[in-house]
């Protein structure tokens, strides 16, 4: 009778790893004037893997968006995520062109 509490346990453990995995990372923007461009103003960015229509909080020094994968890309290596201009505003970035970001 004692390894169906630990079982339990272990099941209820494991859900929680899966449900619970944060996907953050930590990599290089830029931005881009071209493609798809949101409606109205509306923060979006390009992102390899993430699903289209997810939301994703991109931070950069102390300034931090939510902006919305809307394209595939950035197809340049050490880039991890693409974003409108207007994003890029929102950030503060179109001086530096390229930046350091996390994404989550």
């Amino acid at each position: 009778m004692q390894a169906q509490p630990t079982l339990l346990f272990c099941l209820a453990m494991f859900s929680f790893s899966v449900v619970s995995v944060a996907r953050a990372e930590s990599g290089l923007a830029s931005y881009y004037g071209y493609g798809k461009a949101g409606k109205g103003g509306e923060l979006t960015c390009a992102h390899r893997t993430r699903p289209f229509g997810s939301v994703l909080r991109v931070s950069y020094g102390s300034r931090s968006i939510q902006c919305r994968v809307n394209d595939r890309g950035p197809f340049i290596r050490g880039r991890i995520v693409d974003l409108s201009v207007s994003a890029a505003r929102a950030l503060g970035m179109m001086s530096a062109g390229v930046v350091r970001v996390s994404v989550e």
